[in-house]
Order: C-alpha cells, then sequence, then structure tokens
C-alpha cells in the first residue's frame, strides 16, 4: 500500500507543471477564488492520470527497451528546450506578448496549490481505475493507452501552437500579408467578431462561416465567452491534431511507435506546422480535413462520413474538393461509388451555400456568381520555369526548413515578411535565401532524407501495394500545378501538400524504421531542425517589435 501511495505522490507531484500551465492560460478567463480551485479539481487529475499512464507504460515496455525509452526522453527534452527557448524570446518583447498568459498570477498561487492539494484523492481515483483490469478494456482507456504517444506529441504541439498563436494572432497585427501573404487580420475579424463580412468578396470559400465559427462559439462557452482566445485555441487545436493524425496514419503502416513518434515530432516542428498551425488563416483547417478523410478511407468508413468531410473540405476552399475526390478515386478504386460520391456533393453544396449566406448575409458571395471571380486575378500568373524553380524550393525545402525571409515594405506600418514573391506590379520575383552554413546544412540533410524516401519508394515500386504513396505524389503534382498558376506567397498554402510529403516519406522509409541508425537519425535532425526555425522566429519578432 504504501508502494502504491508512494507513487501515486509521484504522479500527483509530476503533474503539477502541467495543471500550472493550464491554469495559467484559464486564469486569464477564470479569476475568482472559487473557479480557480474548482479547476484546479478538474485539471489536476487529468493531469496525474496521464503521468500515471506514462509510469505504467516505461514499467511494462521500456525498462526492457531502455535505449527507446532514452530517445523518447531525449525527444520530450529536445520539444520542452525549444518551447523554453521561444517563450523567452517573445517575453523580451513585451509589446506583442504578455508572458501572464500563461502564468498563475502570485495572488493566485495560494489558490493554485489548494486547489491541487485538494486534487489528491480523485487523483488517487485514477491510480484505482488504471489498477482495475476491466475498467482498463473501457472505450477511452484503451485508446489513450493505444495513443499515448501521439497523444502526448498533440499536447505539446497545441501548447506550442498557441503559443505562437497568442503572439502573432493579437489584434495589433491590423493589416493583411505581413507575414507569408497570410490574411490573419481578416479570418480574426470573420471567425473572433461579428464582422463576419467577407472585405474581399471572394467567393473561393463559400460557406467557411457555417464549419468555423460555431467551432469558436463552442470553444468559447469555456472562455466566458472570449471569442478571439477561442479562435487561438482552435486553430492551435487543429494543428495539434494534424500531427496526431501524421501519428495515427504512420502508425497503422508500421509496426514502430517510436518511428511514427519520430516523424510526427518532425512534422510539427516544420516550418509549415510552426505558423499555419498558429496563424489565423484557412489551411490548416484544409489539412485536418485531408487527413481526416485519409484516416476514413483507411478504416473502410462508410460513405456519409466520406461525404461530411468533402463538403467540409468544399465549404473552406472549393478548389480542394478536387484533390479530396481524387483521393477517393485513387484508393478506393470503385467509378461508381467515386461518381456517387461526387453527386452528392454536389447537389448538396448548393443548399448549404444558401444556408450560410441567409445566416450570415454579408458573407461571401454565392458559389456560382461568375462576375466575382475576377477578384482572383491579381493571385493569378504565367507559369515560367523561374517559378517552377521557387515553387519546388518552397514545397520541398522551405515549408520544412525556414530560410532567411524577403523583406520588403508595402503598405501598413509593418515590414512584410515572405518566402515567395511573385512579380507583381513590375517588381521582380524574389525567394528566400539559406543565410549562413547552419542553414544550408540542415536544408541540405532534409534534402538527402527526402531523395532516400524517394530511392526506397524505387526499389519498393512494385513490391507492394502503392495506392497511398501514388496519392501523395499526385496530391503533391496537383498542388505544384495549381500554384504554378496561383499564389503570391506560395508558402501561404504549405498545408495542402506538407501532409502529404512526409507521410509519403513515411511510408518509403518504412523498411528502415526499427533501425537503430535510422531513428538516431532522425532524432539527431529534430534539434537541428528547431534550433533553425526558432531563427525564424527570431527575425518575425524582431522586425514586428521595430514598429511604432
Amino acid at each position: 500500500m504504501s508502494q502504491i501511495n508512494k507513487q501515486l505522490l509521484f504522479a500527483w507531484s509530476l503533474g503539477i507543471p502541467f495543471s500550472y500551465i493550464v491554469l495559467g492560460f484559464l486564469g486569464n478567463f477564470y479569476q475568482s477564488k472559487i473557479e480557480f480551485i474548482l479547476l484546479s479539481l478538474v485539471i489536476h487529475p487529468f493531469s496525474t492520470f496521464i503521468v500515471l499512464f506514462l509510469i505504467k507504460r516505461i514499467k511494462s515496455q521500456f525498462i526492457s527497451r531502455p535505449i527507446d525509452l532514452t530517445m523518447y526522453i531525449t525527444l520530450a527534452v529536445v520539444l520542452i528546450a525549444f518551447f523554453i527557448s521561444l517563450f523567452n524570446m517573445a517575453v523580451k518583447v513585451p509589446r506583442l506578448f504578455d508572458p501572464s498568459l500563461y502564468l498563475v498570477e502570485p495572488e493566485s498561487l495560494i489558490y493554485f496549490f489548494l486547489g491541487v492539494i485538494l486534487a489528491f484523492p480523485a487523483s488517487s481515483w485514477t491510480f484505482l481505475i488504471l489498477k482495475h483490469k476491466k475498467l482498463q478494456l473501457s472505450g477511452i482507456i484503451s485508446f489513450v493507452s493505444n495513443h499515448l504517444g501521439g497523444l502526448l506529441l498533440a499536447i505539446f504541439f497545441f501548447f506550442l501552437y498557441l503559443l505562437i498563436g497568442s503572439i502573432f494572432n493579437q489584434p495589433i497585427f491590423n493589416y493583411i500579408d505581413t507575414f507569408f501573404d497570410t490574411d490573419v487580420y481578416l479570418w480574426r475579424l470573420r471567425f473572433a467578431t461579428e464582422h463576419y463580412q467577407d472585405m474581399s468578396h471572394r467567393p473561393v470559400h463559400p460557406y467557411i462561416n457555417i464549419i468555423i465559427r460555431p467551432l469558436v462559439a463552442l470553444i468559447s462557452l469555456f472562455l466566458k465567452g472570449d471569442t478571439l482566445y477561442a479562435t487561438f485555441v482552435l486553430v492551435a487545436l487543429t494543428g495539434a491534431f494534424c500531427v496526431f493524425l501524421v501519428w495515427y496514419f504512420i502508425k497503422q503502416f508500421v509496426d514502430g511507435p517510436l518511428y511514427a513518434t519520430l516523424v510526427a515530432a518532425i512534422f510539427g516542428s516544420s516550418t509549415s506546422q510552426l505558423i499555419m498551425g498558429s496563424f489565423i488563416e484557412t489551411y490548416i483547417f484544409l489539412a485536418a480535413a485531408s487527413l481526416i478523410f485519409l484516416i476514413l478511407l483507411l478504416k473502410d468508413k462508410p460513405q456519409y462520413t466520406l461525404v461530411i468531410t468533402g463538403l467540409t473540405t468544399f465549404g473552406i476552399t472549393f478548389l480542394n474538393f478536387a484533390q479530396i475526390a481524387m483521393t477517393h478515386l485513387l484508393i478506393k478504386r470503385d467509378i461508381k461509388q467515386w461518381i456517387k460520391y461526387g453527386l452528392i456533393v454536389a447537389v448538396l453544396v448548393v443548399p448549404i451555400n444558401l444556408l450560410n449566406n441567409y445566416i450570415y448575409p454579408d458573407d461571401h458571395p454565392y458559389l456560382w456568381n461568375p462576375s466575382s471571380y475576377g477578384r482572383e486575378e491579381k493571385h493569378s500568373f504565367d507559369p515560367t520555369l523561374q517559378r517552377a524553380h521557387y515553387l519546388g524550393r518552397v514545397m520541398f525545402l522551405h515549408s520544412t526548413v525556414a530560410p532567411e525571409p524577403v523583406f520588403f515594405k508595402e503598405g501598413g506600418p509593418f515590414v512584410k515578411m515572405w518566402f515567395f514573391r511573385a512579380a507583381i506590379r513590375k517588381a521582380p520575383m524574389l525567394i528566400a535565401q539559406y543565410d549562413g552554413w547552419f542553414a544550408s546544412t540542415v536544408a541540405y540533410l532534409w534534402f538527402a532524407f527526402m531523395l532516400l524516401g524517394g530511392v526506397l519508394f524505387l526499389k519498393n515500386l512494385l513490391r507492394q501495394d502503392n495506392r497511398y504513396s501514388f496519392n501523395f505524389i499526385l496530391t503533391i503534382i496537383f498542388f505544384f500545378v495549381l500554384h504554378m498558376f496561383y499564389g503570391r506567397d506560395v508558402f501561404l498554402y504549405a498545408p495542402n501538400w506538407m501532409y502529404a510529403i512526409f507521410l509519403f516519406l513515411a511510408l518509403a522509409w518504412r523498411e528502415l524504421a526499427n533501425k537503430r541508425w535510422f531513428q538516431i537519425a532522425l532524432l539527431g535532425f529534430l534539434p537541428l531542425l528547431l534550433i533553425n526555425n526558432l531563427s525564424l522566429f527570431f527575425l518575425m519578432l524582431a522586425a514586428s517589435s521595430a514598429h511604432k
């Protein structure tokens, strides 16, 4: 019994830092003494539950595999060090970031610890649940046990993306296109305020408001109606969910949780995920929808689930439905079912568009209004060899390993930072560069990983079912062709292809998944990638803080 109490006390103590971060954030919305204590009573047993799960996993699996355990611990240390480094960097720019957002106020510390102490009995119940054999087989317990690595990774990246979003989504950034041609200002108005009108009058997002705004409203219920931070949370949750889905997909094909965790961690640390998983934009939602669609196909889920996912994708940006439809055909290989699927979606998009514009009458023009498409001309360009070269660099290098951005001043008070700028108003086409030996080395290492994946794919081309790999290749080609004609800074669209690149590589590398040298190579690459990508945020903070 004393051993049980020691283990419980140890888990209860280790859960305090996690509870502190969560309650530090929630304390911005729940400020009374009673609310804070009640929140501690709810949050801390959950923290203890996760730590107990980790202890159980370490005892049952990792003690016999000390190298695996060492690599997991190293991975955790690397990721936490990146979070702390970014936090400390942001603290030095107080006009952009208030650290108290994630810290328990000094006057509330006594109530935090009081709540944590009072939560000990409830925490002990989680211990009993984990010890009970019948309860271990229950849905939630079984799910957490089978997906612990992916869930922990997603939790970490949620807090990381929320931290980044808390800096660069703030109302001080009240101009569009400042970072990578993103429209954070406009989407913040549409999702987080009652000013939901489409200022650009573009019908390419036919019914996005009835998809996103209800989710923001739902999250805001837990934040006392604060729709701004509910939007921050929703974007970060979606970015973290993408990391989990990448982990989940790889885990279905490769019997190696460490491999899935390492690849998903690199994916989550890529430039694309760090930026688009944090900024208020639409493309992370499209990536999540595409990944959900893949999982539904993988699990052979009913047709109606595919229809719902397709309708969601169409409503966010209708061009992306073409990629969804292509995936359906390549994976299912059933023409009749594919035609039926397309007809169902086509029939339903019209009434949903009508419903959206009835609820939000100042929203986007109707999908079938041809006159509104003329506004897309400013985003359209003639394809050239130079654009193909630059686009390839953005897709295969910059979207993972951040280069030094292109800086320019063009409207608004902020210096703009892009990775790629199309030839606009007779200005030359520009591309970001890797400045210095370190960034170039990280880029070359990533290129070597991709080259290895390509060689292994060709080697095994005729030896396995390559439906998913071919789908990822065609997805990449689809968006490459599309953005040869469309996009000013094409990095903006990176979530559309990043999951495809990583999942293609994960499948190509799978014969090396359990090779220790390859696992070490992936783990060794991650801190290099994070150090390089941290420099991007240093530049973003420096450029933004210079604005008066």
